[in-house]
């Protein structure tokens, strides 16, 4: 691979800074999410790879849970599938050793706060892109890929999003996670057996706001609802 983007290493290190400190203070990792993934991001911010954040308990909440937003700036839903991992992604895995260590997926949904304007590439990582919550369905763990998964989202009963080619939004999910390994690796990680990725949102992310319910359906992965206060 070429040399790390700048931008992308200072932003990482000022990101698992916050991380670290979190963790001393008694915060559990959980995983990792992925953000600015599809084509149209990565030109506007001019990368050449999805950015990477953190994920610990204390932002996942569980299925029909009330999520208060009212006080956030810019709310926004992202529909996600989780890759959950069965092995450690060893130092410069390919794409077959990364699928093999995938054990399974499961429906995700995303809650972020995206203020301010996604803009410098440093400071959204610094900020770790804009993660508030993170809400897991049950793991499938006979799947490794994302062919056959189609996604429908739904706010107070009316379709607000969907796509049968969650590829073409995120990336192909496989891809997605071997890039996630790799500059955790780069930045001295790694992601390890039993940790949680995140991959990208698989349609355009949605707009929200209090008193919303949203229910987001990831055939066959299964289906995450949400109240928003």
């Amino acid at each position: 691979m070429n040399a790390l983007d700048e931008r992308i290493a200072a932003g990482m290190r000022d990101q698992l800074a916050v991380r670290d400190e979190r963790l001393r203070g008694g915060a559990r990792q959980i995983g990792w999410k992925v953000g600015f993934g599809s084509p149209a991001a990565a030109a506007a911010l001019e990368i050449d790879r999805p950015l990477v954040g953190f994920l610990i308990d204390g932002g996942l909440v569980l299925d029909g849970a009330t999520v208060p937003v009212a006080g956030w700036a810019v709310p926004m839903l992202e529909p996600e599938i989780a890759a959950r991992m069965a092995r450690d992604v060893v130092p410069g895995a390919r794409w077959a050793d990364v699928r093999d260590a995938i054990g399974g997926l499961s429906a995700a949904i995303e809650l972020a706060d995206v203020d301010p304007p996604p803009r410098d590439v440093r400071a959204i990582l610094a900020g770790n892109i804009f993660h508030r919550n993170v809400m897991l369905g049950p793991v499938d763990r006979e799947r490794r890929t994302a062919q056959g998964i189609a996604a429908r989202v739904v706010i107070d009963g009316e379709q607000a999003a969907q796509t049968d080619d969650p590829a073409k939004l995120a990336g192909e999910l496989v891809e997605v996670v071997r890039l996630t390994a790799e500059l955790l690796e780069i930045c001295g990680e790694r992601l390890r057996a039993g940790e949680v990725v995140i991959t990208g949102s698989v349609v355009p992310p949605l707009p929200v706001a209090p008193g919303q319910r949203v229910q987001v359906d990831l055939a066959p992965l299964g289906t995450l609802t949400v109240q928003l206060t």
